[in-house]
């Protein structure tokens, strides 16, 4: 399984059955110890996403997602430091005017918007 660290790979891609959104999946297991490299493996990861999805090689790889709203969820291991905080709050506006919305989990805990 792929995860944050393989910034050059979707980690899961499927279909949520209760909204019907294409659901891009982020598994960030790391901890907040060395935050600069983990907010970069972050960024890069998202922006392999936006590229996935504006080069419209999503639309080849998974034929199912066309006519579909695309979402990204990340599942955080640990809870977010401050500044990890305020680089999902930027990070959703930049995935909305790529046309995703952003959503998080930390470990059990309800989904943040």
């Amino acid at each position: 399984m792929s995860t944050v660290e393989d910034t050059d790979k979707i980690d899961a891609i499927g279909i949520d059955k209760s909204t019907g959104n294409m659901i891009l999946k982020i598994f960030d297991h790391l901890d907040w110890s060395d935050e600069p490299r983990h907010l970069y493996l972050l960024q890069e990861k998202l922006n392999g996403y936006i590229r996935f999805v504006e080069s419209q090689e999503i639309y080849s790889a998974y034929p199912a997602a066309k006519d579909k709203e695309l979402a990204v969820s990340i599942d955080f291991a640990n809870a977010l430091s401050a500044d990890a905080a305020c680089f999902i709050d930027t990070a959703s506006q930049v995935l909305q005017e790529a046309g995703l919305t952003l959503s998080f989990t930390v470990d059990s805990v309800e989904p943040q918007a």
